[in-house]
């Protein structure tokens, strides 16, 4: 009987790890394509059989790319306002949390669960109100109306908060004793303790802004300050027909958030596990 047993543990053993060298197979074959696209030339892309590897390999469509007008200021732009939300996002969200999970004040309960219920409202509503706002402030046009939303991530400050609420209430207590003031507590125990969340948070956000399409659509109108989702988008529709092009573009698009996924790699697990442990 244990020898049955064992057999049939081997055997589903050997049917995952095949049903997962397959998914992964199936899931990394169109980034593969995409490379093996973006060093093809125009003949090549079009040739009979399909050429999974090239036979020529060729840079000179990342050096097209980089020529095109405001390609290379769009990767600029893109990075610049990513970096910013992703800071603004953390200080702002970072002391909300800890506002809501170690704090006492009245209605502190009620309040969070009436700003947990807006993460219900879908963005693309709050479009016109938004753009109306930054027009108050002079903002249209300009790249930080693009940062400032981030001040106002709800489910960066859930996510924190929950992390937060793991934390013992003695590591307050003790500093506050030897005469810390609440902001020391905060800057230098409590954020410390939170690294993890704060990394996996920052690729979130990374991730988010950078690929961010609409809001920049929304509020920028000049060439040179628009991000790079939406000059792809206009390289979409001018050059439709050269795809070693366009995947030469989607492909240095993803470089960056591949780099900052490789960075926070290992907080990046146990940041959403531990961001989620206690309600």
């Amino acid at each position: 009987m244990k020898a049955k047993a064992k057999a049939l543990v081997r055997s589903g053993q050997v049917i995952y790890h095949a049903f997962a060298v397959i998914l992964a197979f199936v899931s990394l074959l169109p980034f593969f394509w995409m490379i093996s696209t973006s060093l093809k030339d125009y003949g090549a892309i079009m040739a009979l059989p399909i050429q999974w590897i090239p036979k020529s390999p060729t840079l000179s469509n990342f050096r097209e790319l980089f020529g095109l007008e405001g390609f290379a200021i769009s990767m600029l732009n893109s990075l610049v306002v990513a970096l910013g939300s992703v800071v603004l996002t953390l200080i702002s969200s970072a002391m909300a949390a800890f506002a809501f999970a170690k704090l006492e004040f009245r209605f502190k309960n009620a309040l969070f669960l009436v700003y947990l219920a807006t993460m219900m409202i879908p963005s693309q509503v709050l479009f016109i109100p938004l753009y109306l706002l930054m027009g108050e402030f002079s903002l249209i046009d300009n790249p930080v109306a693009l940062v400032m939303p981030s001040a106002f991530k709800v489910f960066a400050v859930f996510m924190l908060r929950q992390q937060m609420m793991t934390i013992p209430n003695a590591y307050l207590e003790a500093p506050a004793i030897d005469g810390a003031g609440l902001f020391s507590t905060f800057t230098k125990i409590i954020c410390p303790m939170c690294q993890a969340s704060f990394a996996t948070l920052a690729v979130i956000c990374f991730m988010d802004s950078w690929n961010d399409y609409l809001l920049p659509l929304v509020m920028l109108t000049t060439k040179t300050k628009f991000t790079l989702p939406v000059i792809l988008s206009a390289l979409n529709g001018q050059y439709k027909n050269e795809y070693n092009l366009l995947m030469a573009g989607a492909l240095v698009s993803m470089l960056p958030i591949l780099l900052v996924y490789t960075g926070a790699q290992k907080y990046f697990a146990s940041g959403l596990q531990m961001g989620g442990v206690k309600g």
